[in-house]
């Protein structure tokens, strides 16, 4: 797990776990390995032993950002893990703290851009899904937000709730707002969501063509044998298929895929950061 306990994929993916026991007749163990933007759990993964008993947690960050970004990047995701299962997808949701007087996207550029380089914007992470996020928003709503990078969303999450940092694009956003210390302003997928219809997308709200979806899966090291990876995928896919995490997660798109839609998946979505990065001229320090 390349992230700190508490953050959304932590708390998901021990649910996960303790639905799996039973179907893999296995203990399972959750090893928080956080820090470099994912790089830590994902390079303790890949040097793993093949043999089907460690899995690594893998996000689009770790995945697809991290290789579409990072020239020296000192793990390949398509080389040194196998595809095991999509777990699930979410979008992000841009969210404020309650002392930020914006109460929309149109009123946070305009702050923004009437106090530049004043307001400020929690990670979890240099190059992490929120930070790109971030970044694409402030490049094309043409505005300069300060970058507050933390070792994982959980404690980002903590400062923004403090108020100690002023913005956020968190995928448990809507999870946040009710101790009342923050609010949804916008959510980044291209259409409003079924778990909060009410609120705008970035896209429509102010800046049209934006869109922004994280997802989270399962990946072993590359030379686990194929029957493993099959196996696992097959088992951990009917636990994904039951209606259990997606009555507890309604806000996400809780799914399976088989380890051939998995690797394609990757695939895609490194070629689409790769440009998305290029493109808006995001530098990842």
């Amino acid at each position: 797990m390349p992230y700190p306990p508490g953050g959304l994929a932590d708390i998901f993916a021990r649910s996960l776990a303790a639905a799996a026991v039973e179907p893999l007749a296995q203990q399972i163990v959750i090893e928080n390995r956080p820090g470099a933007t994912q790089i830590i759990g994902a390079q303790a993964a890949a040097r793993a032993t093949p043999d089907g008993h460690t899995l690594f947690f893998g996000s689009v960050t770790s995945l697809a950002i991290n290789p579409a970004s990072r020239p020296n990047l000192p793990y390949d995701p398509l080389r040194d893990f196998a595809p095991v299962t999509l777990c699930f997808s979410t979008p992000l949701y841009l969210v404020v703290h309650n002392a930020v007087p914006a109460k929309s996207v149109r009123d946070l550029i305009a702050l923004a851009r009437a106090q530049p380089g004043k307001l400020t914007f929690a990670s979890g992470g240099t190059g992490t899904s929120q930070h790109l996020a971030a970044e694409l928003f402030k490049a094309m709503a043409k505005v300069d937000l300060v970058h507050v990078p933390y070792k994982g969303a959980a404690p980002a999450m903590v400062d923004v709730q403090a108020g100690q940092v002023n913005i956020m694009f968190e995928g448990g956003g809507l999870n946040y707002v009710r101790d009342g210390k923050i609010r949804v302003v916008a959510v980044t997928s291209a259409q409003r969501t079924t778990a909060a219809p009410d609120i705008a997308t970035i896209s429509e709200a102010g800046l049209p063509g934006f869109e922004t979806i994280i997802w989270f899966g399962l990946v072993a090291p590359s030379a686990t044998p194929r029957p493993l990876v099959d196996g696992l995928s097959e088992k951990i896919g009917g636990v994904l298929a039951q209606g259990t995490l997606r009555q507890k997660y309604p806000a996400l798109d809780v799914r399976h895929s088989t380890p051939q839609q998995f690797s394609a998946h990757i695939r895609a979505e490194i070629a689409k950061w790769r440009k998305v990065i290029r493109d808006a001229n995001i530098v990842i320090e």
